[in-house]
């Protein structure tokens, strides 16, 4: 949830809409790995909000490494998700990304996905991209059933603390808007394939658990698993009226991530480790989810 929970206009959710879509560019691929973003005045035009909220996103994804800046070149791509899968060991040389493990899941006439996550940022990002697949006609999955697990609202979270109650009210409660923010995205994505008949059977169901997750979870189609910790660090938050606080955030879209692969060998550590987190996804939406 790197960022999501920074201020701008509106009581920062122009500045957190503004950050959160050039991640999700940079992590779908629009704006590649050493690629250039476009201009700030470009960008302030495109997503309608002030050069000064441009600024303000480019400069915390800058501090993110997700760019850098330089006086007069503009800002170019350098964050690059780090994925280590058993495929980049029989393809050396070769970089998994998620956004491939995701295509290529996608590809398949049914799809699977369960998902434990912060806030489904980098989910949101990727589900867009394969909607847009979609509907461009390049691919026709016919069934898509999505399950999303999420940390209860009323759950004390770790991230997002400044030592400030009052501060940590106003970041959390940023968080929880982003996080529904992102919901809603899903939700009007997936039905509007479902309308247009696109896909024939599209199901979402999120639910909520008393439970904080220390690392993002996809399980795909029942033979994949990415894992990928969160990593916490101190970060400047800018609340309404300029005021700069330090606090604790969490690389969530960034993070990197463990693939593992289900195969013949019953006793591997692929086959392992993806029945038994997904037999543990699934005691866990149906006994403790709500």
């Amino acid at each position: 949830m790197t960022g999501s929970t920074s201020t701008g206009e509106r009581g920062g959710r122009e500045y957190d809409r503004v950050a959160a879509e050039l991640r999700a560019r940079i992590a779908d691929g629009t704006y590649p790995l050493n690629g250039r973003l476009p201009t700030q005045r470009e960008l302030a035009k495109e997503l309608k909000v002030s050069r000064d909220t441009v600024q303000r996103a480019l400069r915390d994804l800058k501090n993110e490494r997700w760019i850098e800046s330089r006086q007069g070149s503009g800002s170019r791509v350098i964050w690059k998700q780090r994925i280590h899968s058993p495929r980049s060991e029989k393809e050396p040389g070769h970089q998994v990304t998620l956004g491939e493990l995701v295509a290529e899941a996608f590809e398949q006439t049914e799809v699977t996905l369960d998902v434990f996550t912060l806030t489904a940022e980098s989910l949101s990002a990727h589900i867009r991209t394969q909607a847009e697949r979609i509907r461009a006609g390049h691919i026709s999955p016919q069934r898509i059933a999505l399950r999303v697990l999420l940390p209860s609202e009323s759950v004390e979270m770790p991230y997002w603390r400044t030592g400030n109650p009052t501060h940590d009210e106003i970041l959390k409660e940023r968080y929880l808007d982003f996080r529904r923010g992102l919901m809603v995205t899903l939700r009007t994505l997936l039905s509007d394939l479902q309308v247009r008949e696109l896909v024939p059977s599209v199901e979402l169901e999120i639910r909520h658990i008393g439970l904080v997750p220390y690392s993002k979870l996809y399980l795909v189609n029942n033979v994949q698993a990415l894992e990928g910790p969160y990593e916490v660090y101190m970060r400047t938050f800018e609340l309404d009226g300029g005021l700069e606080v330090e606090g604790l955030d969490v690389i969530g879209l960034g993070a990197g991530l463990t693939h593992y692969v289900k195969d013949d060998d019953p006793s591997s550590q692929g086959t392992e480790f993806v029945e038994k987190q997904q037999a543990w996804f699934t005691s866990v939406w149906e006994l403790l989810g709500r």
